[in-house]
C-alpha cells in the first residue's frame, strides 16, 4: 500500500476493512432473505465488480449488535478457503437508506442509527435454485459438488467450527463450477475443552438429524455429516428426501428409511429428553439401501454411513473424501467443464413460482365472477318500450337442459351440457340446433323471440343475446313448447318459467 508524504492526505490506498460506507456500492436486485438478513447483488462503484451484500437485521435486537452476526464475522474472518464462502469487507450507511424510487426506506426499527453490511463474494446459483429449475445433474457432477462441498466442510471441522445449517439453499455455485459453504449464521466455534450445552434448535428441518430432533445438547461435527447425507441423496434422487411438516413427522420419515433406534443400535439414546415422546410403536427396520440401490453399490455404502443413526458411528468428512465412491468411474468432473446455467437463486425462484401461483389463482377467480343474469337458464329480458312482444314460440327440437345436465327430450338425443362452461353462463358454442319442421332460431340476430327485424335492448347488457344450444327444450314428444293468446297472465307465465329459470 502506497504511503502518503508527511502532512499530506492518502487519497490513492485502499481503505482498511470496515472503513467504506454502502454508498460506494449500486444495488441491483434482492437475491435472498433469511431470519438474520438480506442479501442484495450489487456492483462496486469504483471497480465495477459484482458482489453480494448482506443486510444484517438490527430490528430484533433491543441491546447491541446481534450475537449470531458477531459471531459469523468472526468465524469468516478465520476460515480461508476454496469451497467457503469469502468474506471481502464490513461496509456501513450512515443513516435510514433510500428505496428505488428514493424515498426513505425501512429503518428496521433502528430510526437514527446506520445499517451493517457484510460484503461476500457474488455467486451465480446456489442448489436449491437449480434443483427447484429442473436441473438434474449426472454421476460425474454429484461427484465434482460432493467433493467440493466435503473439502470444505472438512476445513472447517479441522478448524473446529461446526456448521450447523447445511441445505441446498446455502451451498452456492459460480459460473466456473466452484461450490462454496456460505451463511454461517447459525456456524459455532468450538474448542478442545468445550464441555458445555449447545442449542438444539439449529439445521433447517428437512436436513437436521435424528439426535438434534430427540433434543441432544451436546453433539460435534457428525450433525453437519447427517446433513450432508441428505444434500448427498437429495442429488442423487433430484428432490428433498426427508420433507416433514414438523419434528414428530420428520422423525417419523426419518425411522421408515433408517430404522428405528434402540440401545443395540444406537447406544445412549434412551437417555436423550425426548427419546420418550417420540419413540416408535413398533420396531422398523432400515430400507434406505433398497431404495438407493438402483445408485449403484458404492453410492449407497457412502450414504449409509452419513446417514447412521448412532452419530458415534457417522462417517467424518475426511473419511468420506476417501470414500471408493470418488475413485471409482465414472470419476469427478472438472468444475470448470460444468456447463452453465441461468442464474439461479432460490429466493427468486420461489418470488416467480408466487407470481405465477397468484397469477393463476386471479385467472380462476376472473372467470368464476359470472354475472348474475349468465348464472340463470336464462338473462332477464327488458324490451324497449316500442318493441312488441310476441307470446307465441316457435318449436325447438329437444336438448339436454344446459344447467341440470339431463336430457328433457326423447332418448337417444345426447346431452350437450358441459360442466367446464358452467362458469361461462352454461351455453354451447355450437350453431342453434335445427328445428324439426325447418324453422328458425327462436332468436333472430336482433335478439327478440320471433322477431325478425328491428332492434332490442337489455338493461343489462347492451349487445344481443345470442343464446345457443336450445333454451327452449322442455322435452315434450313433439318437440313443441306453445304459449297461449297475447293475454297478460300468460306472457307472464311465460317469462316467469323461461327467464327466470324455472324448469317445473
Amino acid at each position: 500500500m502506497a504511503v502518503a508524504a508527511p502532512g499530506q492526505l492518502n487519497l490513492y490506498a485502499s481503505p482498511a476493512l470496515g472503513c467504506r460506507t454502502v454508498d460506494c456500492f449500486d444495488k441491483l436486485e434482492q437475491i435472498g432473505e433469511g431470519t438474520y438478513g438480506l442479501v442484495y447483488k450489487a456492483r462496486d462503484v469504483l471497480t465495477g465488480e459484482i458482489v453480494a451484500l448482506k443486510k444484517i437485521r438490527t430490528d430484533k435486537e433491543k441491546e447491541g449488535f446481534p450475537i449470531t452476526a458477531m459471531r459469523e464475522i468472526k468465524i469468516l474472518k478465520k476460515l480461508h478457503h476454496q469451497n467457503v464462502i469469502k468474506l471481502k469487507e464490513i461496509v456501513t450507511s450512515t443513516g435510514p437508506e433510500n428505496d428505488e424510487q428514493g424515498k426513505p426506506g425501512p429503518t428496521d426499527g433502528n430510526k437514527y442509527k446506520g445499517d451493517i453490511y457484510m460484503v461476500f463474494e457474488y455467486m451465480d446459483h446456489d442448489l436449491s435454485g437449480l434443483s427447484k429449475r429442473g436441473v438434474r445433474f449426472s454421476v460425474p457432477q454429484i461427484k465434482c459438488y460432493m467433493k467440493q462441498l466435503l473439502a470444505g466442510l472438512h476445513y472447517c471441522h479441522l478448524n473446529e467450527v461446526l456448521h450447523r445449517d447445511i441445505k441446498a439453499a446455502n451451498l452456492l455455485i459460480d459460473n466456473e463450477g466452484n461450490l462454496k459453504l456460505a451463511d454461517f449464521g447459525l456456524a459455532r466455534s468450538l474448542s478442545n475443552d468445550h464441555q458445555g450445552n449447545l442449542t438444539n434448535e439449529v439445521i433447517t428441518l428437512w436436513y437436521r438429524p435424528p439426535e438434534i430432533l430427540l433434543g441432544a445438547t451436546k453433539y460435534g461435527p457428525a450433525i453437519d455429516m447427517w446433513s450432508v447425507g441428505c444434500i448427498f441423496a437429495e442429488l442423487l434422487q433430484g428432490k428433498p428426501i426427508i420433507p416433514g411438516k414438523d419434528r414428530t413427522m420428520q422423525l417419523d420419515m426419518i425411522f421408515k428409511l433408517c430404522g428405528s433406534p434402540n440401545e443395540v443400535n444406537w447406544p445412549g439414546v434412551s437417555k436423550l429428553p425426548w427419546y420418550n415422546n417420540f419413540k416408535p410403536k413398533k420396531p422398523m427396520e432400515s430400507c434406505l439401501r433398497e431404495t438407493f440401490r438402483q445408485y449403484g453399490r458404492h453410492a449407497v455404502e457412502l450414504l449409509d454411513k452419513m446417514m447412521t443413526l448412532d452419530p458415534s458411528q457417522r462417517i467424518s468428512a475426511k473419511d468420506a473424501l476417501n470414500a471408493e465412491y470418488f475413485w471409482t468411474d465414472p470419476l469427478p468432473c472438472d468444475p470448470k467443464s460444468l456447463p452453465k446455467y441461468e442464474t439461479s437463486h432460490e429466493f427468486k425462484v420461489r418470488q416467480q413460482q408466487r407470481k405465477l401461483e397468484e397469477a393463476t389463482k386471479r385467472q380462476k377467480l376472473q372467470h368464476s365472477r359470472v354475472p348474475p343474469y349468465q348464472q340463470s337458464r336464462y338473462p332477464p329480458l327488458h324490451p324497449g318500450a316500442n318493441q312488441p312482444i310476441h307470446t307465441s314460440q316457435p318449436p325447438v327440437a329437444a336438448v339436454a337442459s344446459h344447467h341440470y345436465g339431463k336430457s328433457r327430450g326423447p332418448s337417444g338425443v345426447p346431452s350437450r351440457f358441459n360442466p367446464n362452461r358452467a362458469s361461462q353462463g352454461g351455453y354451447n358454442s355450437g350453431s342453434y340446433p335445427p328445428s324439426p319442421q325447418g324453422r328458425g332460431p327462436p332468436y333472430a340476430p336482433n335478439g327478440m323471440p320471433g322477431s325478425r327485424g328491428g332492434g332490442s335492448n337489455y338493461s343489462h347488457n347492451s349487445s344481443s343475446y345470442r343464446p345457443q344450444n336450445g333454451p327452449y327444450s322442455r322435452g315434450s314428444s313433439s318437440g313443441r313448447d306453445t304459449l297461449g293468446n297475447n293475454s297478460k297472465s300468460h306472457q307472464q307465465h311465460y317469462y316467469s318459467k323461461h327467464y327466470n329459470g324455472d324448469m317445473g
